[in-house]
């Protein structure tokens, strides 16, 4: 909202615990705005994590235990849904996190294995294919590869752009950093970059996977649960199911 006022568009951020929605309400209050909603992402996600990566399998980060500060957080300040999302997989999950005072939940990993999922195939049957041991999560250039957002960046083994011997250097130059005067021009992946041997070149591994470069190695994100889903069903199917 301090950025330009979003009129008719619902500003839903995603944060990872109680203290980070504290900062961004108070910030957006200045400019006289709340979330419309908010997304608590847990650890059990898919992609980038809000979390340090000895706490990810810690139990106070599990889903369960970071809702409740936050939904303090949320009723402090107007009383704004939250919707959680991260490890959400069967109909008993969405009826626990309901009952425990969410407004919803958010999935991702199980839309990807359905038909109407624009994924590309090879995205799909990886998922298929995944066991528990294919999926990872890389965090760190000193034990390689990183993402260069410096977050930890739960994917699958199988990914073109793990499975190169050498991460391809920055070629999109999307992700940024700020140099020394501030300014964005900075990403640990760029070609002239020392080390960036060690960084996952995510701008274009993302794009890949999601069909729209097709010359780039795909890097494919998952949550933890991938391992679970074993075919491909229409959306109308997995609708019917989770709904119970």
């Amino acid at each position: 909202p301090t950025i330009k006022p979003p009129g008719d568009t619902a500003l839903i951020p995603i944060v990872s615990s109680a203290r980070a929605l504290e900062i961004i309400v108070k910030r957006w209050e200045r400019a006289g705005y709340r979330p419309d909603a908010v997304v608590l992402e847990g650890p059990l996600a898919g992609g980038h994590l809000g979390f340090k990566m000895e706490d990810i399998d810690k139990p106070e980060y599990a889903l369960e235990n970071l809702l409740p500060p936050v939904l303090e957080v949320a009723q402090r300040h107007g009383d704004f849904p939250i919707i959680v999302a991260g490890g959400i997989f069967t109909h008993q999950d969405i009826v626990k996190f309901l009952g425990l005072g969410a407004s919803g939940v958010q999935m991702a990993t199980r839309f990807l294995a359905t038909d109407e999922c624009d994924a590309p195939e090879v995205y799909k049957q990886a998922v298929i294919a995944a066991k528990e041991e294919d999926i990872i999560v890389v965090s760190s250039p000193e034990a390689p590869p990183a993402s260069p957002c410096g977050l930890p960046l739960r994917i699958l083994t199988c990914s073109p752009m793990y499975q190169q011997p050498r991460p391809p250097a920055c070629r999109l130059n999307y992700v940024k950093q700020r140099d020394r005067d501030g300014k964005l021009t900075v990403c640990p992946a760029m070609p002239d970059k020392p080390g960036n041997e060690g960084y996952l070149c995510i701008c274009a591994g993302l794009m890949s996977s999601a069909g729209y470069a097709a010359k780039e190695p795909a890097l494919y994100t998952v949550g933890s649960n991938a391992h679970r889903v074993n075919q491909i069903v229409p959306v109308a199917e997995l609708m019917r199911e989770l709904v119970g």
